[in-house]
């Protein structure tokens, strides 16, 4: 963002500069690429209304294309020439000057392993394959049967519904799992029970978070009383492995 107010003050786009300090909550995620590389782009604007105006479209469009090409490499992206010659940021800086509104580039995520098939998922459609949440799971198999392609496609609508932060609980993010166990600490503090006993239930709490919030402990979304790992081992297919994931919503 410091470098894109820099850029537009340089052109002397004195306009343009001042709304880079202004929120951009909205916007939308764009998917691209085939089964064997995904990638996923979230591009932010001020407003649901520029969301959906035909020059940023048209921008984020070509824009989620090039993001493939480079594999989410943001550097790279940015420098990138797009079909009317001009760089990346250079355009970005004229669409933030003609629609009057903050245009920032997001998170990106570009999936691409040997022996996997991605599947995708998009939620609440803005336009083609532009939407507000965008999923893309890569699954190792070498079956490649409709049994197959039908639970690619229902995991990444769970993963969409579900909201989980990693493949499995030792992969949470510590920083996140410190935060949870502070909050835990915090409450039973005030609780007056004895500490065996807080320790016992700040265990519990614990555990309980992890499971809910990795991937393949979660309950099933379409069969709650199973995980998704019981959802894996009932298709009895022997080499079939969860391998990654990407969950971009925007505002998130």
């Amino acid at each position: 963002i410091d470098k894109a107010i820099e850029i537009l003050r340089v052109k002397g786009i004195s306009k343009a500069s001042k709304k880079m300090s202004r929120d951009a909550k909205e916007g939308v995620v764009v998917v691209s690429g085939d089964h064997n590389k995904t990638s996923v782009i979230e591009i932010n604007c001020e407003t649901d209304f520029v969301a959906k105006n035909d020059d940023f479209i048209k921008f984020v469009k070509e824009l989620s294309e090039i993001n493939n090409i480079c594999s989410s490499n943001i550097d790279k992206l940015n420098q990138t020439k797009m079909s009317n010659g001009k760089a990346v940021k250079d355009n970005l800086v004229d669409l933030i000057a003609k629609i009057g509104e903050k245009i920032t580039i997001g998170k990106t995520k570009t999936i691409s392993n040997s022996s996997t098939t991605n599947y995708q998922y998009l939620h609440t459609i803005v336009k083609d394959n532009l939407a507000k949440l965008a999923v893309v799971v890569s699954l190792e198999t070498k079956e490649n049967s409709d049994t197959v392609k039908t639970f690619g496609k229902q995991l990444s609508m769970h993963i969409a519904a579900s909201n989980p932060l990693a493949l499995e609980s030792n992969l949470i993010d510590k920083a996140i799992i410190e935060k949870e166990q502070k909050l835990v600490a915090e409450e039973l503090k005030n609780s007056g029970k004895p500490d065996e006993i807080a320790k016992k239930i700040s265990l519990g709490k614990m555990n309980k978070f992890k499971e809910e919030n990795a991937l393949l402990t979660q309950a099933w979304v379409m069969e709650p009383k199973k995980k998704v790992k019981d959802i894996i081992n009932e298709l009895a297919i022997n080499d079939l492995k969860i391998k990654e994931f990407s969950r971009i919503k925007i505002g998130e």
